[in-house]
């Protein structure tokens, strides 16, 4: 049984990773070994060059990049403190409050799309990497995740820390957050990629190209229109993705970890 499991688990993780050969292979080769597959095929990296001249790829990863930062940033602090309250706290209408919280995750963001669009063009913060990353600076998700975190985090280091003379937020930023760093990595990584590859809302609240995030340059630069060139539209998804795959290698381990230890209580 557990010898056709493992093989389960290679035949899924194979097919799973044929798109991505096939980017990498059709990236690195001209247009004739494209869809010829030959061990001898001379690399190139034209391709990329070509990529890189035909659209402002530096300038759509900068826009993304400031709009995860930003986005990571403000969902840190309010999940943490929110996640905090709930999981340490008893008041008047916690339990309420909280299933209030927990039915976000059950709206798809796409249906909220009109309503998030006429509040950032009250604002008048459309066209503006701000306008695209407001509607999404506070997360379910993150309040769960975090909750269920502080949840396991025994109640004597709060009272050794109040021993110590330290309050809520000394006590936060002392014992809770090191403790659930593995729970912050994992989150972190969650959020990049969800915001890294988000496109519907970043195309209907942008018009101009300096604002625009790497998935909507990408779509622009692979319309129809243009002509589709396999092997350059290969080095462009190489180029977007490129970022997240790093990240992933590197804090793989502590994102596994953090969902494998978090308990749910």
């Amino acid at each position: 049984m557990e010898k056709l499991e493992r093989l389960g688990a290679w035949t899924l993780g194979i097919l799973w990773s044929l798109p991505i050969l096939y980017t990498f292979w059709a990236a690195f080769h001209t247009n004739g070994f494209a869809t010829h597959f030959s061990l001898f095929a001379p690399l190139t990296l034209k391709n990329f060059v070509i990529a890189f001249n035909d659209a402002p790829f530096l300038r759509y990863m900068f826009n993304s990049f400031i709009l995860v930062t930003m986005i990571l940033s403000a969902q840190l602090v309010l999940c943490t403190l929110a996640a905090y309250v709930f999981a340490k706290y008893d008041f008047f209408g916690k339990d309420i409050l909280f299933f209030l919280v927990l039915m976000q995750l059950m709206i798809v963001p796409e249906i909220l799309i009109v309503k998030n669009y006429q509040t950032i063009s009250f604002l008048r913060l459309t066209d503006s990497i701000l306008g695209i990353g407001l509607p999404y600076m506070a997360s379910a998700f993150g309040i769960f995740l975090l909750r269920q975190t502080f949840k396991t985090i025994p109640k004597e280091l709060d009272d050794a820390a109040k021993i110590e003379g330290c309050n809520f937020l000394c006590t936060l930023l002392k014992v809770y957050i090191p403790l659930s760093k593995s729970t912050y990595i994992a989150y972190g990584l969650v959020s990049i990629s969800y915001h890294w590859n988000n496109f519907l809302w970043p195309l209907v609240v942008t018009n101009s190209e300096s604002v625009r995030p790497i998935t909507v340059g990408l779509a622009i630069f692979s319309s129809p229109e243009t002509g589709v060139q396999w092997p350059i539209l290969s080095a462009a998804t190489i180029i977007s993705v490129f970022p997240l795959l790093l990240a992933f290698l590197i804090f793989q381990k502590q994102f596994i970890n953090s969902f494998l230890y978090t308990g749910i209580k």
